[in-house]
């Protein structure tokens, strides 16, 4: 499973989309389109009423729901079903508080509220009515009671779960696809793990992220029992996406107005992600990948460990003088504490508060990052590795955007959004002989903006010079590396040093490792065609500058973020699910999944060998470094049996609904009967 490729850049663009669309980062950056800019402010501010009202009625306080609900949503009044149900929980956390005005109160609230919603509510209401009236005489701490469940506080969050799928719905609030996308993921790997025996490796993170329980769902006007005006594959394939009955996915649809994206958009949102961890897991991405600057994360590495990849100063050659932490008053703080669908208290997740750290170099210029300390004669190669890219990481680090965390203030105003949190930081280089980890950061991403640029002999060149023994361990590394290097020679023309590049380094490369002998000989065909036009975009750059950003930042003790493990392990349970199910999973396009797995699974040998006519695209053997092996049976979303070709789409339902049999067994039944459904049936009941 964590071998399983995952295009990054796909990723990206959704953990950007998510952070925008929730908040979290400052993006100064102006909206291509002012309409979508509009409609994702709108969206996020309908999701805050949302949790605002979910957060009422969980705390048992009905009239602030109400109230929200006749200023921003009138329409889920109308609703008499979910005004019926709102009025008797209020007339239950009045009597909860015991005094004698609240006990008026309850009464007040029974007479001209609750017993004229009872009698056009819903067919049983008049009966809940009457029985809620038991809450007079028993007492809520009584276990016992015949009203035990009314007393039960579990009632405050069904009803905030049930109006809060009904809002998203109707304001069009939906989460953003990338945490549909990780909802959906997750819940296939449980099953698969699950029904396969599987030990799932990220059994840790997924149990933490995604919850058991689900908002109820919401119940259509129609009547449940009228003939289903829905196609049956839309049917079956709600069902199965989201573990729903079959009646269950029916209500779905009804709700949905027979719109089936809509209708897994609700069953989707209706599964409860654990939203600490989840900004915290996009937080450590966002971090690796260079989106957001880490140094308000800051954490020193360990100095204890030796070797050429940490460095230090002697004490009496650099000065440095560290203030401490200051963190404005009229700063708005991160509050997580109460985060939608979790009961659980809040975790350790990484502070978004940042401190002032001012550096003082005695010997340095303005500008000049090339030597803080007044001894450089005396730094170590490493050190100087560090210093030569650190204009390049500045550079890099200013296009970074600025990390504000989840800002939800308990009162849902329309201000929410004017507030800003700047925060103002400089990272240190070196304090009292540590290296900090955000110059870790700055370091290997230098290296991966580097790859990305096709720069390999400037990467081979830095690597070597901070670890000469690196690709000693990592030498599909290199090999790729070298290759692109190769291509690009042969690209702009010059041969003969292609040919040096390929003797001295591809040749001895692949005879030490014979898996790297048939990607040496297909990247050799770019020499049938060297001129090429717009030969360098052809190259999978992004996905080499993640293998490099992978193994170098393994070697600086920086490990993958966990929302790497996530997908690797996720993507890989989701294609073999589809395999097991013989068909193509309708809801990958929307939700962006098949974007993740176009990888180019043929990489830099498959880019060479395009260049000719004689060698076959698809015959490539990708090569990458250990981290990210390419393997070739799991490019596609399923592998569709023969059998299943000859099997009518209406057959294979008939069989799985009239035995109860799961899809892949009913297309094998079928293939032994030449895809007739009747026949099936008719041998099994014999």
């Amino acid at each position: 499973m964590e071998s399983m490729p995952v295009n990054w850049e796909a990723l990206d663009a959704l953990v950007i989309d998510f952070a925008k669309s929730e908040n979290l980062i400052e993006d100064s950056t102006p909206s291509s389109s002012p309409s979508s800019s509009l409609s994702s402010l709108s969206s996020y501010h309908s999701r805050l009423l949302i949790r605002q009202i979910r957060r009422s009625l969980e705390a048992g306080d009905i009239d602030v729901a109400l109230d929200l609900l006749r200023l921003h949503a009138p329409f889920a009044l109308d609703d008499h079903r979910l005004l019926f149900r709102l009025q008797k929980q209020k007339f239950v956390e009045l009597l909860r508080k015991g005094t004698e005005e609240d006990r008026d109160a309850a009464m007040n609230c029974l007479r001209t509220a609750l017993a004229p919603c009872a009698l056009d509510a819903y067919p049983e209401a008049y009966e809940e009515f009457k029985h809620v009236l038991l809450a007079f005489i028993y007492d809520k701490d009584d276990q016992s009671s015949p009203v035990a469940d009314e007393w039960s506080e579990t009632r405050r969050f069904e009803i905030a779960g049930l109006l809060s799928s009904v809002l998203r719905a109707n304001l069009n609030a939906y989460d953003p696809v990338f945490s549909m996308t990780l909802r959906y993921l997750i819940s296939i790997h449980k099953g698969f793990c699950f029904r396969q025996g599987v030990v799932s490796p990220i059994s840790n993170l997924t149990e933490r992220l995604l919850l058991e329980e689900r908002d109820p769902a919401p119940i259509p006007q129609e009547s449940m029992y009228e003939a289903s005006p829905f196609d049956e594959v839309d049917i079956q394939a709600l069902a199965h996406a989201v573990e729903l009955t079959r009646q269950g996915a029916v209500d779905s649809l009804k709700f949905a107005k027979g719109d089936l994206v809509q209708a897994f958009q609700n069953e989707l949102c209706r599964m409860k992600l654990n939203e600490s961890v989840l900004d915290e897991l996009v937080h450590e991405y966002c971090v690796y990948r260079g989106i957001v600057d880490s140094a308000n994360t800051s954490q020193p590495a360990d100095v204890n460990k030796s070797g050429p990849w940490c460095c230090s100063v002697q004490n009496d050659s650099t000065e440095v003088n560290c203030d401490s932490s200051k963190v404005s008053d009229d700063e708005p703080s991160t509050d997580i504490s109460h985060m939608d669908g979790s009961p659980e208290g809040p975790i350790d997740v990484m502070s978004t508060q940042t401190t002032d750290i001012n550096e003082r170099y005695p010997s340095e210029t303005a500008g000049n990052y090339e030597d803080c300390s007044t001894s450089g004669a005396h730094q170590p190669d490493s050190l100087k590795v560090q210093l030569r890219n650190r204009n390049h990481g500045i550079g890099e680090r200013n296009k970074r955007k600025r990390w504000r965390g989840r800002h939800e203030k308990i009162g849902f105003v329309s201000e929410v959004l004017s507030g800003s949190c700047r925060e103002e930081a400089e990272s240190s280089l070196i304090v009292d002989g540590v290296v900090y980890r955000e110059d870790k950061y700055d370091l290997v991403l230098a290296m991966k903006e580097l790859a990305c640029r096709g720069m390999t002999a400037e990467v081979v060149e830095e690597i070597n010079s901070m670890d000469p023994n690196f690709f000693v361990q990592n030498p599909d590394l290199l090999f790729q590396l070298k290759q692109v290097e190769f291509l690009k020679l042969v690209g702009s023309g010059d041969h003969s040093r292609a040919l040096r590049v390929a003797c001295s380094h591809l040749g001895p490369l692949a005879a030490r490792d014979p898996v790297l002998l048939r990607p040496l000989k297909e990247t050799l065909f770019a020499l049938l065609r060297p001129n090429e036009e717009a030969f360098g975009e052809r190259l999978p750059l992004h996905a080499l500058a993640t293998s490099v950003q992978v193994a170098i930042g393994r070697r600086f003790g920086i490990d993958e973020p966990q929302l790497m493990k996530i997908m690797k392990a996720t993507l890989y349970t989701h294609n073999e699910w589809f395999k097991l199910q013989m068909c193509k999973d309708r809801f990958e396009g929307f939700l962006r999944i098949s974007s993740l797995k176009e990888v180019g699974t043929s990489l830099l040998a498959d880019a060479a060998s395009r260049l000719s006519d004689t060698s076959d695209p698809g015959s490539s053997q990708a090569t990458m470094s250990s981290s990210s092996r390419v393997h070739e049976d799991v490019g596609s979303p399923a592998q569709i049996s023969s059998s299943e070709v000859a099997c009518d789409e209406n057959a294979i339902l008939k069989v799985m609904e009239f035995l109860a049999l799961p899809r892949a067994d009913a297309i094998h039944l079928l293939g032994q009967y030449n895809g007739n459904a009747e026949l099936v049936i008719q041998q099994i009941f014999a």
